[in-house]
């Protein structure tokens, strides 16, 4: 995340465009025009600023050295060998049931609005996954410990870099907070928090159907860090958003 790319989510034309039209698809090419008209932000390597244009060009990356559109590269290569029977990456806006429906602010008007059909493409490689509870407890493990890497690569992500966030790091497409380690997320309408804490194996995951900050803190940081702050009051979870950033999808 120290690419000086514009954060595409973060452009005017795309908010409108997405809040007008919330069910309407996103290739990851629209998206990448939407970053790509701004400058350069800082040079590479500079500092860290969170961007969801650097998972766009990951995921076509992805595609690209594997041959297979992202979904089913991620279906083969993640979701089959972590064993996730019950997540997928959506080619539309498919949501399995029983699912809540989630509600948001994050609207042309400013007024809370059920954002349960709004298609996920918008955030493709960024965050536009689907899964449950018992999935992504095993998932924050799995991240947590390589499971799926070799150990040189888990070494390899696991190095993090500073932020502009006391105590929190940033790796590989994982966060590192107090020794919490693995990822939050967002789509609107809804959240989540995954984290695993190596010592003393502890694992935290938050699922909630909104997106909606309280005050300039996004509700699932609330929640992990009022958690953290009794069960491992020496490892408290805090991430909160960054002046310059707005709600992110989860990696």
């Amino acid at each position: 995340m120290r690419s000086g790319l514009f954060n595409y989510s973060e452009d005017d034309a795309f908010f409108k465009a997405l809040t007008s039209d919330p069910e309407r698809p996103f290739t990851p090419e629209e998206l990448l025009d939407y970053s790509f008209k701004h400058p350069i932000q800082f040079q590479p390597g500079e500092k860290f600023d969170y961007s969801n244009t650097n998972l766009i060009l990951l995921g076509l990356v992805i595609e690209k050295a594997g041959g297979l559109p992202l979904g089913e590269f991620i279906q083969q290569n993640v979701l089959e060998p972590a064993g996730l029977s019950r997540t997928l990456f959506p080619t539309g806006a498919e949501f399995p049931s029983p699912h809540a429906h989630g509600y948001t602010d994050q609207t042309a008007t400013g007024e809370i609005e059920d954002a349960t059909d709004w298609n996920p493409s918008w955030g493709w490689a960024a965050g536009a996954m689907i899964s449950d509870l018992p999935d992504l407890r095993s998932w924050a493990k799995t991240v947590a410990t390589g499971t799926l890497l070799t150990p040189e690569t888990q070494a390899e992500r696991l190095k993090t870099g500073p932020t502009a966030i006391p105590g929190t790091g940033y790796g590989l497409g994982i966060f590192n907070v107090q020794g919490w380690i693995g990822h939050n997320g967002s789509l609107p309408g809804y959240e989540c928090l995954v984290i695993h804490l190596p010592e003393p194996g502890a694992t935290l995951v938050v699922l909630l159907n909104t997106d909606i900050l309280h005050g300039e803190t996004e509700p699932s940081t609330l929640f992990g860090r009022a958690i953290t702050e009794i069960v491992t009051p020496d490892h408290v979870f805090n991430l909160p958003v960054p002046e310059s950033s707005s709600a992110t999808p989860s990696g």
